[in-house]
This record gives structure tokens, C-alpha cells and sequence, in this order.
């Protein structure tokens, strides 16, 4: 008989917090400039805090943003787009970024 695992997630590299369901991956093609590399999109995040908003000038335009951290250890893990300036980038409103640096795969 096949073992049954759970869903396929995401957790905070340095506690193992889930953060984030895979199912809930919008895009893996984000590449960020200025920080750590390769990046996920997701639609929805768990087990966070969000920062205070702050405008950043990313490689698609300036958005408003809050950074994301892990609600266990603290541990950065991405931000939240919570507005874009360009329309051609509003789907990113309310979605959040984390980055394949600080979060590893659970259930695969």
C-alpha cells in the first residue's frame, strides 16, 4: 500500500515554519535584481508577518511593498506587492514573493 503524504509546501529554511502551499504558485520564473536570485510567486502565504509598506524600484517598476518575514524564527523570507504603479503589473497586487534562498520544499 502507497504511504499518503500531505500537501506538497513550502517552509522558512532556517525553522521549518510552513509558509506557503504549492498549489498556491503562480509563477517560479521570477529572477530579482539586488537580491537573492530565483524567486516564487504565490497568491497567498501563511504563518507570516508583513513589514510596514515602503515604494521600491524593482526591475518591472516601482511598486509598493512589505517585507515578509517568518512568524516563527523572524527570518526574511520575501515581500508582499501590495500596489503597482504600471498597469501591465497589477496582477501583482496582494501576492507575495519568497525567495528560493530562504524557503525549501516539504512533502515531495
Amino acid at each position: 500500500m502507497a504511504e499518503v503524504v500531505g500537501p506538497r509546501l513550502y517552509s522558512c529554511c532556517h525553522c521549518r515554519n510552513h509558509v506557503a502551499l504549492h498549489d498556491d504558485v503562480i509563477s517560479k520564473a521570477f529572477q530579482l535584481q539586488g537580491r537573492h536570485g530565483r524567486a516564487f510567486l504565490f497568491s497567498h502565504a501563511l504563518n507570516i508577518m508583513v513589514g510596514p509598506k515602503e515604494d521600491r524600484q524593482l526591475m518591472t517598476g516601482l511598486h509598493t511593498v512589505a517585507d515578509v518575514d517568518c512568524s516563527d524564527c523572524r527570518g526574511v523570507l520575501g515581500w508582499k506587492y501590495e500596489r503597482a504603479y504600471e498597469e501591465t503589473q497589477k496582477y501583482k497586487e496582494g501576492k507575495f514573493i519568497l525567495e528560493n534562498l530562504n524557503i525549501v520544499k516539504e512533502n515531495w
